[in-house]
């Protein structure tokens, strides 16, 4: 997901994301190590979503504007 459509995300609903994105990178981590999930792709793209997450939330606290 791009990173304009995170931020028309509520703050709420971005906290709630960065924690559903790292319960889902832990049973990602978890099941590639029993070798059951076969989509290693997916974690790497669960990483991205998450650092997007977490940076709009870190410009939210210190109040940076971007133009887009």
């Amino acid at each position: 997901m791009k990173p304009a459509k995170w931020r028309d995300f509520s703050d709420e609903e971005l906290r709630q994301r960065v924690k559903d994105l790292g319960e889902e990178i832990f049973n990602l981590k978890f099941q590639f190590s029993l070798g059951v999930a076969k989509n290693l792709a997916r974690v790497r793209h669960a990483r991205r979503d998450l650092a997007r997450a977490r940076t709009i939330l870190r410009e939210r606290e210190l109040q940076i504007r971007r133009t887009a």
